[in-house]
């Protein structure tokens, strides 16, 4: 029942009683409806599928849209091998378990599949069916949100109602004939990306909070925000075939994570030594400084419980031989889970895999003693977890906030049998989506823990005979 209508019904029943409300319950009564006000519109199968539009219609009069959408990973948010082998083997499975997270494996589709949330059959048909789930993070998804329900926004808590009305950051230079659309200031904010990109688990915990990061950091006070790296403006760009070309167009790139040439160069990094001659048996200190210089948010961020960077130095003597140099340890609190090692982890796989023996699987991956900028995600039992919806706590934080610099060093003892001559030492920060350890456990496509080199530096010194 709508707030007007409750107030409609309350005045008649007044003039009836003829009597006084105590302002105590008056007060109550206006508590009551601001709480009605607030709280969000729960649209789970609310609607059908057959109220929304399929982006191939929409295509019809936005082509070069449609085509660079196409390409992105909001087109595939649903269809994607990763993520479909994570719903399917992890979430739905986990759900089938324990029934306190089927509520969970559905809200998953709140963002990634938002019309089969909406209005299909929830778990979606797997996407070898095709079914309209497919569509993922659509044309219609976006251009039918009217407004965030939440403050601050998450867990797709967007406001949508489909129909002939679209909305759009900007009025167009000409009415469309398939549609009317609206300007709407909601989509020239943040806060419309936070609807998605923040989300808590059910403990409560911030799993993923990249919009509150941009928020925190110097972007958002300068004003430069999601739309402006993500949805970059350009032109001469066709955005509608009975239009004119815009100069300054939004393009739908929606380039990030899966894009080796945004990850590249996201962080600046220079390494030197303390001396630049040695004698075998002395030790070199190697200095590394790193620099986000590009992303508004933490990196690595969205899926951190997936993902990883990590500092590899090598040195390369005259002969070739090559010695892998162990980072130096700071002594901060939960330090050991940014220093790669021989540890298992992510043992509460075992639940949705059915495995009760389950002993987890490497926690990294990558060779021993190598610095990890990651943050930890912990189940209820304390034990290092992938699987953010059974979230219950989070460990320390040692990913780069935007425009922040670390320092990291690296002692060398130089062998005794070390070649004289010229040693070349080089500084590499890398990059997975997903750890591979869990990559091959669950079979997915190798490209998703292939190794994103983000930069690299060398330097040299001398080794006296």
């Amino acid at each position: 029942m709508s707030i007007k209508l409750i107030l409609m019904k309350s005045h008649r029943l007044l003039r009836k009683q003829k009597f006084l409300i105590p302002g105590a319950l008056i007060l109550c009564l206006l508590t009551a409806f601001a709480f009605a006000k607030m709280a969000p519109e729960d649209l789970k199968g609310k609607y059908k599928y057959k109220d929304f539009e399929s982006a191939k219609k929409c295509r019809s009069c936005h082509p070069g849209t449609y085509e660079q959408w196409s390409q992105a990973m909001m087109s595939q948010a649903y269809t994607h091998h990763w993520d479909e082998i994570e719903y399917f083997a992890l979430v739905v499975a986990h759900g089938e378990v324990k029934p306190e997270f089927k509520e969970v494996a559905d809200g998953c589709n709140g963002c990634h599949t938002p019309l089969a949330f909406m209005g299909g059959p929830l778990p979606p048909p797997r996407p070898s069916e095709k079914s309209m789930a497919n569509e993922s993070v659509s044309c219609e998804v976006c251009h039918l949100v009217q407004s965030a329900q939440t403050d601050p926004p998450y867990n797709f808590s967007y406001l949508i109602e489909p129909g002939m009305t679209k909305y759009a950051g900007r009025k167009p230079a000409v009415e469309s004939p398939a549609h009317k659309i609206v300007t709407n200031d909601f989509f020239r904010t943040t806060e419309f990306c936070g609807n998605c990109h923040n989300e808590k688990s059910p403990f409560g915990i911030w799993v993923k909070s990249t919009q509150l990061e941009w928020l925190e950091g110097p972007y958002s006070k300068e004003g430069v925000r999601c739309q402006d790296c993500h949805m970059p403006k350009g032109g001469p760009f066709l955005n509608a075939l009975m239009t004119k070309p815009y100069d300054d167009a939004r393009l739908h790139l929606f380039h990030g994570a899966h894009d080796p040439g945004k990850v590249r160069g996201t962080i600046e990094l220079r390494i030197h030594p303390d001396i630049r001659e040695a004698e075998p048996g002395e030790s070199i200190v190697f200095t590394v400084a790193l620099f986000n210089q590009k992303t508004g948010h933490k990196f690595p961020t969205g899926s951190v419980e997936d993902r990883i960077a990590w500092l590899q130095v090598e040195a390369t003597d005259a002969k070739g031989r090559i010695y892998h140099l162990n980072v130096d340890k700071k002594g901060f609190e939960g330090e050991e889970y940014t220093i790669s090692g021989d540890y298992l982890a992510y043992q509460d796989m075992g639940v949705p895999l059915k495995q009760p023996d389950f002993k987890g699987v490497q926690r990294d991956g990558i060779p021993a003693g190598n610095r990890i900028f990651r943050m930890p995600y912990f189940d209820p039992e304390g034990r290092m977890t992938i699987m953010q919806w059974n979230t219950a706590s989070l460990g320390v934080d040692y990913r780069f906030s935007p425009r922040e610099a670390k320092v990291e060093k690296f002692t060398f003892r130089l062998p005794f049998d070390v070649a004289p001559g010229e040693m070349t030492v080089r500084a590499v920060l890398n990059y997975q989506l997903l750890v591979k350890p869990v990559a091959d456990l669950l079979k997915v496509p190798a490209d998703e823990s292939d190794i994103m080199v983000v930069n690299d530096h060398s330097t040299s010194v001398t080794i006296l005979p």
